[in-house]
């Protein structure tokens, strides 16, 4: 053997040895990570693991090593919790222990832990505890904002009557993707920017492109790649250079409102959220610590827009997909707002209330599309006893949502789609636990409330004007993902919309 080949396998041996070393003292250093698959060097788990869905690996490997466990993606310890009973103690029982936010290196070379999806520590808590209040005064929770929802989705009823999608025949089949987009993001906008752009506004269209793109860079097998080894895959080229081109556009796009903001800004009539903000920017300008930045806003705004938007638009666009497949769900929810809502009122969330059925029908979508599988993910705050284990400072925690929302136990038949997961006996509507789509938690989405009453309103809106008919028979529709990397995309599909009778 050439003295040359020698030396690279044994370079190949110490590197391998190094590595395997390193993660031992990771397990076993600072304290006990739970127990998982023997890892191997440099990849760790990643071929014991199905890399088009890791989270579809999460279940056996729970049978087999518990509820609570330890993968390697790459060199780095992911902790897994599966099962109710570990996410709950893990979110609610130890939610100041894993209130950070654990490693995404995509987004962390973006965002450099700004904002307040991945922040961390007081940055976090004053972020949140801002955009909660902010929040709070611009109507959330109350009827204003629910008038700007109510008059979005009349919005989106009259462009669709417009299209060619819409007559008293069967018109032209209609891809709904884009117009389910634009409700919630101009929803979204109004709180921002005290804005909404018309539906073919080049801005909207430039935004939403934006959103498309990413979302499926983000699911795709090179990020997984790059998140393995940012050191290394930053310099590469990929689809991650296009990411970040992408977030700087919108960044951009940002600060541009932020500089119209400026220039009329009135401190005592604030009149959006990047008001709000400015304001309390003035308000600390002399505090050198401030978390107040205009860093900090557009990372912000970035946070509010996306997290605002593009999860209700898909939310709603795999919600029509399943009542396209399950017209007998449709008939009933078509019924119900007959009776409780009639053909002229516009619905209202007071309406909710005497809908039972319709409200299951959308929990139902929620909890069956498991929008985010695996979370967003989290990380110990400190060395943290959980269980028999200690779990180090600063490791990735993983909570699997999937395990939640489609526990046996809680939704027999799990893998069916059942509004009667949400129902009791009488029909009357059933709050679960085990429902948690928004997560839960010190980290739970803050626009929780929003996006429930857009999910509800729109959803009532379309039913009321509109009979979806599909193209095929709706035995023979898919509702499989398209992706289900960091989170599930509905697969593209047209549809007819009919005047309801």
């Amino acid at each position: 053997m050439e003295p040359s080949v020698v030396i690279a396998l044994g370079l190949v041996l110490c590197i391998s040895c190094l590595l395997l070393f390193s993660a031992w003292r990771k397990s076993h250093g600072k304290g006990q990570l739970p127990p998982g698959p023997t890892p191997f060097p440099v990849i760790g788990n990643m071929l014991q693991l199905d890399t088009k869905n890791i989270n579809n690996s999460f279940a056996p490997l729970a049978k087999t090593y518990g509820p609570v466990f330890t993968l390697y993606f790459g060199p780095e310890p992911v902790v897994v919790l599966h099962g109710y009973k570990a996410v709950k103690e893990a979110l609610i029982d130890h939610g100041e222990d894993f209130a950070a936010r654990g490693s995404f290196p995509i987004i962390d070379d973006f965002n450099k832990g700004l904002g307040i999806v991945f922040s961390s520590g007081e940055r976090w808590k004053q972020m949140r505890r801002f955009s909660l209040t902010t929040l709070r005064n611009l109507g959330m929770g109350k009827r204003s904002i629910e008038e700007r929802v109510q008059e979005e989705a009349k919005c989106l009823v009259e462009e669709l009557k417009k299209n060619k999608c819409f007559s008293h025949s069967l018109g032209q089949p209609y891809d709904p993707k884009f117009l389910l987009e634009c409700a919630p993001c101009n929803i979204i906008c109004s709180v921002i920017f005290q804005k909404r752009f018309e539906y073919h506004d080049q801005k909207i269209l430039h935004l939403l492109e934006i959103f498309d793109e990413n979302t499926e860079i983000l699911n795709s097998t090179w990020i997984q790649v790059y998140n393995l080894f940012p050191s290394i895959a930053r310099h590469l080229p990929g689809s991650h250079r296009k990411f970040l081109k992408n977030c700087q556009m919108l960044r951009d796009f940002i600060l541009e409102r932020v500089e119209e903001h400026q220039e009329t800004l009135d401190p005592d009539n604030p009149r959006d959220f990047i008001d709000y903000f400015l304001i309390k920017m003035e308000q600390e300008k002399q505090n050198p610590q401030s978390e107040f930045t205009m860093e900090n806003l557009a990372m912000m705004v970035s946070d509010l827009f996306i997290a605002g938007s593009d999860t209700t638009s898909t939310t709603l666009r795999y919600g029509l997909l399943y009542l396209l497949k399950h017209p007998e769900i449709t008939d009933k929810i078509h019924e119900e707002i007959d009776r409780v809502i009639g053909p002229n009122k516009n619905p209202c969330m007071k309406d909710r209330n005497s809908m039972p059925y319709t409200d299951a029908v959308v929990h139902e979508i929620q909890r069956h599309i498991d929008l985010i599988p695996s979370n967003v993910p989290h990380a110990a705050k400190q060395d943290t006893q959980f269980r028999q284990y200690v779990i180090p400072k600063g490791t990735t925690v993983l909570t699997s949502l999937t395990s939640v929302l489609y526990d046996e136990k809680a939704f027999p038949n799990a893998n069916q789609f059942d509004p009667g997961h949400f129902l009791d006996e009488s029909g009357n509507f059933k709050k679960s636990d085990y429902f948690m789509p928004f997560s839960i938690g010190k980290r739970s989405c803050a626009g929780e409330g929003l996006a429930r009453m857009e999910l509800f309103l729109v959803f009532t809106t379309i039913l009321q004007n509109f009979t979806l008919k599909p193209l095929i028979d709706p035995k023979d529709i898919d509702t499989t993902p398209i992706s289900s990397g960091f989170g599930s995309v509905p697969p593209p599909y047209k549809l007819h919309f009919l005047p309801s009778l």
